[in-house]
């Protein structure tokens, strides 16, 4: 997923910043909405991962809680299941942070866009490019 994203995002910058001054205007609309397309799997990918996330830190705090109540014939197989959940854990803190981040920098892509096709939207500030500064 992550060079999906990667591959996704790169694609729209090489585009934005490559071919978007010289494509018509059919085109850049095209590419806007595909690239919409794409970034709403990545929110679902994004609420898919935040879940399955949330699920393992639970599991996690609930295989330390258990350490406590295990007898101690089964210490050593808690601590070999907290240290699963644990670096589980991690992976998956890490690998939603990088989507996280992926699609907050497509919602600025996209506005990069809009703001080509409808100069009026950044002019009133509805993109980030256009936004006011207080």
């Amino acid at each position: 997923m992550k060079e999906y994203v990667v591959q996704t995002m790169n694609a729209a910058r090489s585009y934005i910043d490559n071919d978007m001054q010289t494509a018509g205007e059919e085109k850049t609309r095209r590419v806007l909405s595909e690239f919409e397309i794409k970034i709403s799997y990545f929110q679902h990918e994004r609420n898919i991962h935040l879940m399955v996330t949330l699920f393992f830190a639970l599991f996690l705090l609930l295989s330390i809680g258990s350490l406590f109540l295990l007898p101690v014939d089964f210490i050593i197989t808690g601590l070999l299941l907290t240290a699963i959940f644990f670096g589980l854990t991690v992976g998956y803190v890490f690998h939603y942070y990088f989507l996280e981040n992926s699609v907050q920098k497509m919602y600025h892509m996209r506005d990069e866009i809009i703001a080509f096709l409808d100069p009026d939207l950044k002019d009133i500030g509805l993109t980030d490019s256009g936004a006011k500064k207080a």
